[in-house]
């Protein structure tokens, strides 16, 4: 399989995304291209990366004194105790500014990781090899990197752009459906948000991808993904304008992952297509979007079986709590609740163009869910 390339440029910061069967056999020689005076690397691994997988990184990096840490990815991980305990132990080994943390796993290990590699001696570099589905297409892509607050997800954390994206498309045969499935909620999202197309593709392969076992079907749904998500950063890094779009789903989830305490009850993919469907729901109650486009969407959860009710995790008498976090997102810039809605399949309103107050959210979530 060729392997394909990417380009990021966002203002002085340059970057490449490969992606490919055998994509971890660049690792080597980006880090030499990208990151020339390394002599130290920090490699911060998920448990879940099979062993064999986890060989073969190591191998890419036999040239450089390594420091291994080994972590679950748990969102309790990103905490500011667990940073702190990394970055003292980088500054113990004596990294500098030339060293280089390579983070492999999920979107957990990429998110703590990089906020580490961001606030050490103000930022070292970075790379990031994403193990998962939802990670190779999301969070590995646009420099968000964070820990959480008791107030809310990702609440503390930084920009810091990655030097280079390894997306290894053998990692996903390990994957559960379940894990699928959370990768699965921001493809579809790309398609909803932009790309009609994307979205018809889907229908007719939604099932291949969820299967994980054709690479290039699986690779094509991460290059468009990533390229997608690029049409958003490359003029927004810092989440003034446009790419606040990228949210479309997320002000529920991310709220809907507070009030469960992060637990495993509900992952981040599952919470992101209840909140997609959710502010479906509710372009329809506003009269934003059709009934009929809000059918067209349900036909690929049914078809799926993918997560669509609020009400198989929580108790109705929780929903208020639900809305109580998402008074707490960061993209929040007065006390109600801004929203990202849709108004057919590739559009969606405008940032801060939909804000609602938390009683009249607390009203519409019961009558929407």
């Amino acid at each position: 399989m060729k392997i394909s390339k990417i380009k990021v440029k966002i203002k002085d910061t340059k970057y490449s995304i490969i992606i490919g069967n055998g994509a971890i056999n660049y690792l080597k020689q980006q880090i030499k291209s990208v990151c020339p005076k390394t002599k130290k690397v920090a490699l911060i691994l998920d448990k879940n990366i099979p062993g064999k997988q986890k060989k073969r990184i190591k191998r890419q990096l036999k040239n450089y004194s390594v420091y291994t840490k080994e972590y679950f990815p748990t969102e309790n991980l990103k905490s500011f105790s667990k940073a702190n305990s990394l970055a003292e132990n980088l500054l113990e080994k004596n990294f500098n500014r030339n060293d280089t943390v390579v983070a492999a796993g999920g979107g957990i290990i990429g998110d703590f990781a990089g906020f580490v590699a961001s606030i050490l001696k103000r930022g070292i570099n970075f790379i990031n090899v994403p193990s998962t589905l939802l990670s190779q297409v999301d969070s590995s892509v646009g420099g968000k990197t964070g820990i959480n607050s008791k107030r809310g997800k990702n609440l503390i954390g930084s920009f810091y752009q990655p030097k280079s994206v390894i997306a290894e498309l053998s990692f996903l045969k390990s994957l559960p459906r379940r894990e699928m499935i959370c990768g699965f909620a921001e493809i579809f999202k790309y398609s909803l948000i932009r790309d009609k197309n994307f979205f018809k593709w889907i229908k007719k392969n939604s099932q291949i991808i969820l299967e994980g076992k054709n690479n290039m079907v699986l690779k094509n749904a991460i290059v468009r993904s990533c390229k997608n998500k690029i049409h958003f950063i490359v003029t927004d890094e810092k989440e003034a304008g446009k790419r606040m779009l990228l949210n479309f789903g997320h002000t529920f989830a991310h709220a809907i992952e507070a009030a469960s305490n992060f637990s495993k009850r509900i992952n981040h993919g599952e919470a992101v297509l209840i909140g997609m469907l959710l502010a479906t729901k509710l372009s329809v109650k506003k009269r934003i979007c059709s009934n009929l486009t809000l059918k067209e969407i349900e036909k690929v959860y049914k078809a799926n079986n993918l997560p669509s009710a609020l009400i198989k995790y929580f108790q109705k008498k929780d929903f208020n709590k639900i809305v109580n976090y998402m008074a707490n997102d960061k993209k929040n810039n007065d006390s109600r609740i801004n929203l990202i809605l849709l108004k057919k399949i590739g559009k969606t309103t405008n940032p801060r163009e939909i804000k609602m107050s938390l009683d009249q959210m607390k009203s519409v979530i019961k009558k929407i869910s």
